[in-house]
């Protein structure tokens, strides 16, 4: 038998960070990951996937990664049933995250005004070229020939 999940999606909203009465961190949270294929429309829609991650892991997530964040997460579907306040039986399907992983650092995820994942706001074309070439050129980690960099501790996700 086998469940295993691997998402690659951007945080909803800032991760809710909460303590079991024992003391254990357990942090809820949803990414949102695009669909590979366009609707009848040609636009790209996303599914909303609720996680939960639990003890280290929930209190790392939720210290280093904020709404608009892109994250990786391992881990299975778990459903489990309750009863909600009004009698009925509550479903509910949600991954639980063995490891999440930050796939970019501290302070770069996108502007909270860019909107969903697959949202394209309207700005010049070659302005945004001139941004991805600045952004490519700052980015190679090749740039400096293999010598030592100057990495601060707050970009460091541990």
């Amino acid at each position: 038998m086998l469940n295993r999940v691997v998402l690659v999606g951007r945080l909803t909203k800032d991760p809710d960070l909460r303590y079991t009465a024992t003391g254990v961190a357990v942090a809820n949270f949803t990414i949102a990951v695009n669909r590979p294929f366009s609707n009848q429309q040609g636009e790209r829609e996303a599914d909303f996937i609720n996680c939960v991650v639990w003890r280290r892991p929930a209190e790392n997530l939720a210290n280093y990664m904020k709404k608009g964040s892109m994250i990786g997460v391992d881990g299975r579907v778990q459903t489990r049933r309750y009863e909600g306040q009004d009698g009925k039986t509550v479903y509910v399907t949600e991954i639980v995250a063995d490891s999440v992983q930050f796939l970019e650092s501290k302070g770069s995820s996108p502007n909270r005004s860019q909107g969903a994942p697959g949202f394209q706001p309207n700005q010049n074309q070659s302005q945004n070229q001139n941004q991805n070439q600045q952004n490519q050129n700052q980015a190679n980690p090749f740039a400096n020939n293999g010598e030592p960099i100057d990495i601060s501790d707050d970009d460091l996700p541990f």
